[in-house]
């Protein structure tokens, strides 16, 4: 259990900062350097351990849906909620759970890292299972070459002690298994008919298809529409209602169906799960949707070129006004060089709106390579949404937007519409 002073004093810090509007991940950081043991220590109190979840795309909505069908399992459930995916931003989200004396009231922690800070995470707790997404080009001013980012994945693996789930899909994870001899492995997969709306980092980069690692898959998405999908579960298809929207958020049900699956093992009630995932929404910013003057906005983080491309290609640019905001602050990524790797044909018909960010110029001038037509590049971001929504008052809007520019965007529409919070 953590020290008393160390939750008393992070506590209080906490509540300053959320008075000050504060970063979520600033208590995080205040706890960690007075206090290096305080994250293991709480986690230390949970019977069924820690399960992380990483990856370059799609860890949050992912965590969300894995937490929300554990918990329909009858397990509480503590997590990261804020996709603060630092360790620091673990230690702020177990300030806000812990009592006065450290005591956490969950049965398992299920935590989305980011890959490097995963690879320190596990040096000092070992998680009981993990899942690993996929591996792409992402900020790679931070993280290096994609090679790098396949072994943080295959680090956090062999740290973990009971169970893995891999993505069958992707040749740098798939290929993980054959150092996990002594763990139980499960992959979740893709019907072949949908593999070509998933490439894979390498098949984005030469643009012909790679080898493959083919295991059965324990959970493989089959088909899917705008509002159900059909997973096959063993041997046995299940078809369910969908309020998660995009591609990508469909597939990394098909992950969060198997690490449950993993987790809960012979108890786990098939047909309880299936209904939990029809309830589960997307995480905040990753497809979220608020409605601002009666009509819809809807906010889809883009952090790299996969990312961006699934956006676009899995939410129709016709009858929607877009919206895009670039910052490149150091949760960004600095580095705005793989704007120029996104198609952004689909946006050629209906144009865009409105450019915003800090990299607005950058973003603008990328459009023009491929023709699309801008009414207005705006940096100051609550300048640009302010007249974004002004503009079209009667119709859908869209906001492609980078991590930061999503928060202060976030902050922003709290003003006059009901946003989540999220703490």
């Amino acid at each position: 259990m953590p020290k008393p002073y160390t939750t008393l004093l992070g506590k209080t810090v906490r509540s300053i900062a959320r008075l000050r509007g504060g970063g979520s991940a600033l208590p995080g950081l205040f706890v960690e350097k007075i206090d290096p043991t305080f994250v293991a220590e709480a986690l230390a109190q949970l019977p069924r351990g820690v399960v992380i979840i990483s990856g370059t795309n799609g860890k949050t909505t992912t965590t969300k849906m894995v937490t929300e069908l554990l918990e329909a399992q009858g397990l509480k459930v503590f997590t990261n909620r804020t996709g603060s995916n630092f360790v620091r931003g673990v230690a702020a989200a177990l300030l806000g759970e812990v009592d006065m004396k450290g005591k956490l009231d969950a049965d398992i922690a299920v935590l989305e890292l980011d890959e490097a800070h995963a690879v320190h995470f596990v040096r000092t707790i070992a998680p009981r299972y993990s899942l690993l997404l996929n591996v792409m080009r992402d900020q790679l001013d931070r993280f290096g070459e994609i090679d790098a980012t396949a072994k943080m994945l295959s680090a956090i693996a062999q740290r973990t002690t009971e169970g893995v789930v891999l993505n069958r899909e992707d040749p740098h994870v798939a290929s993980l298994a054959d150092k996990l001899k002594d763990k139980n492995v499960a992959f979740f997969g893709l019907n072949p008919t949908l593999s070509h709306l998933f490439p894979s980092d390498d098949e984005l980069r030469s643009g012909s298809k790679s080898a493959k690692i083919t295991p059965i898959a324990d959970v493989t998405l089959e088909e899917f529409s705008d509002d159900e999908a059909t997973f096959k579960i063993d041997i046995t298809k299940y078809t369910t209602p969908l309020k998660l929207q995009g591609v990508y958020n469909i597939f990394n049900a098909a992950a969060a169906l198997a690490l449950v699956r993993l987790i809960v093992g012979e108890a786990c009630d098939t047909d309880k799960l299936m209904a939990s995932l029809a309830s589960v929404t997307p995480a905040f910013g990753r497809g979220e949707r608020l409605v601002v003057g009666g009509q819809p906005l809807e906010l889809v983080l883009v952090k790299n070129p996969a990312g961006f491309r699934l956006g676009l290609s899995s939410f129709p640019a016709s009858d929607y006004a877009t919206m895009i905001a670039i910052n490149d602050n150091y949760a960004d990524g600095r580095d705005m060089s793989w704007l120029w790797d996104v198609d952004f044909d689909s946006l050629h018909k209906v144009g865009v709106s409105q450019v915003a960010g800090i990299r607005a110029y950058d973003m603008a001038l990328r459009l023009q390579y491929d023709e699309v037509e801008i009414s207005q590049v705006e940096p100051d971001l609550k300048k640009a949404l302010r007249h974004f929504i002004a503009q079209h008052p009667d119709t859908p809007k869209r906001v492609y937007c980078t991590y930061t520019a999503m928060l202060t965007l976030r902050r922003e529409l709290a003003k006059i519409t009901d946003v989540e919070v999220v703490s």
